[in-house]
């Protein structure tokens, strides 16, 4: 987005008045269903946002934005029709749940009405307004605050938010998913990838579960172009993220596999095949709602050469040890056999699980990096490079800010995604406007900043939601043979930020032979024992700064050298 102008209305640019007429259909970029009674649409330039509210109620309504989903930092407006004629008011949340008038009206309703059944109100804002009471709209997650009434108010003293009907939930509101209102394909077909009485440990907090599908009969390519989450009744909360990979390998032991209800993934009763299941196809985090494919691009299958199996894996979060919960949730795919003119591939750009992934406790700020290095991208990239036009970023329960920056040559342009306001339970595709190309040298980096001030020990990379982790999934087109650009800290980086010269050869466990005043320590009683609060600096400049091991893949194999490399750009 560009630079954005503070906007008031005056005597030389009045604010249009209101009509309380029927208001002509808007093409909506974006619409999100509050609750059953509640629907909000929205479309979104460089300047200005316009929203519709649609709501079941013939009193009065309230619609806002927060950074926090809390009355008391929200940015409201109240409206209602009264006799034909519309009121609207642009207020401010206060801390007793109340709210109240803001001396500068920023919001410009365009229209409102009511029917029989609903009130309907039309206004806009510009996303910059420089009223201190207001939020400005950003590209961070941000809040919808809604609210409504089943009468007018008789004063101000009677407009209420937590007496009515109230709620709220996080949004992007620059970078949803794309609203498509048209109908789908008049051939679309529908694939269930659906777990069958998976049993959720009551003894164990998080569960991977994978399972093997085989493709449906297809005569031709075809391409995916939606996919959404399917739940079973009551097991929502404990599915943290689903993902689906393609599978190669012998089709013979793939057949076998299918007909199995799954297991465990990353144990030792994991079939070594599973293994072979790497280039990812659909990733789904906790609070997203699915994703529908742009016009120009489809996920493709039954491809020439293509993927004939693929594996769901289920992430379960069990933290309060619940037991019977037996789940057959999964996803849903749709897919069409009129082709899209660009086939899309998923590029997943992230920090290798692994305790080298350390996160220091009692922190406000600690700053995780993944490379995607320029090597990498030189090798497996066309001429004209990649277009990303969406980006799921992914962490676990430390999450709160989270970027993917772009590196080219010696220049940083801007970055694909820049959340400052991140939140671990809304993890959603951010859908771009105008897709944006990367090319072959440039150097992209996840950067993940965690609030490690709840945790009294150091938190670990790795696959349960108490380990951490640094992921982002890239949507882009044309489709190449890369699936994985990774990085970790090397050993030495670690051992160095620790304040560990060299090691015992062999001992098991690993101990300390320099410095003198660490000898003989074990490795992970130094991690234990370390002084965070009087290290913590100099260790994060040592992670951030230190040599680490860059990993590219493609679907089957390594695509550069695994040389350790240097950050050298400005951090």
């Amino acid at each position: 987005m560009g630079r954005t102008e503070c906007w008031r209305p005056s005597a030389s640019n009045p604010a249009p008045g209101p009509t309380s007429t029927n208001i002509p259909n808007a093409g909506w970029m974006h619409r999100m269903r509050l609750d059953a009674n509640y629907d909000v649409y929205w479309s979104i330039n460089e300047s200005e946002v316009t929203f519709e509210v649609q709501v079941r109620t013939l009193g009065y309504l309230v619609f806002g934005l927060s950074p926090s989903g809390h009355i008391q930092d929200a940015d409201l407006i109240v409206g209602w029709v009264h006799n034909g004629r519309p009121r609207f008011q642009d207020r401010h949340g206060l801390a007793n749940g109340g709210s109240s008038l803001d001396p500068q009206q920023d919001y410009d309703l365009i229209g409102a009405h009511e029917n029989e059944t609903h009130t309907v109100m039309r206004f806009r804002r510009k996303l910059v307004t420089c009223d201190d009471k207001d939020l400005n709209i950003t590209v961070s997650t941000s809040w919808m605050m809604y609210a409504y009434s089943a009468s007018d108010p008789l004063s101000d003293a009677d407009i209420s938010f937590s007496n009515n009907p109230h709620g709220s939930k996080p949004v992007y509101l620059m970078h949803r998913s794309q609203f498509a209102d048209d109908e789908l394909p008049s051939d679309v077909k529908v694939w269930d990838l659906r777990n069958y009485q998976v049993s959720v440990p009551e003894n164990e907090d998080t569960l991977h579960w994978c399972r093997i599908f085989k493709l449906p009969p297809l005569d031709r390519k075809h391409h995916m172009i939606r996919y959404e989450p399917v739940f079973t009744a009551g097991s929502q909360p404990f599915v943290h993220h689903m993902n689906v990979y393609e599978c190669v390998g012998d089709p013979s032991v793939f057949e076998v596999l299918a007909a199995t209800e799954g297991s465990r993934c990353y144990q030792p009763s994991m079939p070594p095949l599973f293994f072979n299941c790497n280039n990812v196809v659909v990733a789904w985090t906790a609070g997203s709602e699915g994703f529908t494919f742009p016009s120009e691009a489809g996920y493709p299958m039954n491809r020439a050469g293509g993927a004939k199996f693929f594996m769901l894996e289920t992430h379960y979060d069990n933290p309060n040890l619940q037991s019977g919960i037996v789940d057959h949730s999964g996803l849903r795919l749709f897919y069409t056999s009129q082709l899209r003119h660009h086939d899309a591939g998923v590029l997943s750009v992230g920090i290798d699980p692994n305790w080298k992934h350390i996160v220091p406790p009692g922190q406000r700020r600690v700053v995780s990096e993944a490379h995607c290095v320029a090597d990498c991208t030189q090798q497996a990239l066309p001429s004209r490079g990649i277009n990303v036009f969406a980006v799921n970023q992914h962490t676990h329960l430390l999450g709160r800010q989270v970027q993917l920056r772009h590196i080219r040559g010696d220049k940083e342009l801007p970055a694909l995604v820049d959340d400052t306001n991140y939140d671990v339970h809304y993890q959603e595709y951010r859908q771009f406007q105008k897709p944006v190309n990367v090319l072959p040298g440039d150097h992209l980096i996840s950067q993940c900043t965690y609030n490690s001030e709840s945790r009294s020990t150091i938190t670990l990379g790795g696959l349960s939601t108490r380990e951490e982790t640094c992921l982002a999934y890239l949507l882009y087109w044309p489709r190449v043979d890369l699936s994985l650009c990774y990085s970790l800290p090397s050993l030495a980086t670690i051992l160095h930020s620790l304040g560990i010269q060299e090691l015992h050869p062999g001992s098991d466990p690993v101990r300390i032979k320099s410095p003198p005043e660490l000898a003989d320590q074990t490795v992970e009683e130094r991690l234990i024992t370390f002084d965070w609060d009087k290290n913590f600096h100099t260790f994060q400049e040592a992670t951030r700064r230190g040599a680490f091991r860059p990993l590219c893949w493609g679907k089957t194999q390594a695509l550069i050298d695994v040389s350790l490399k240097s950050i050298e750009i400005e951090i």
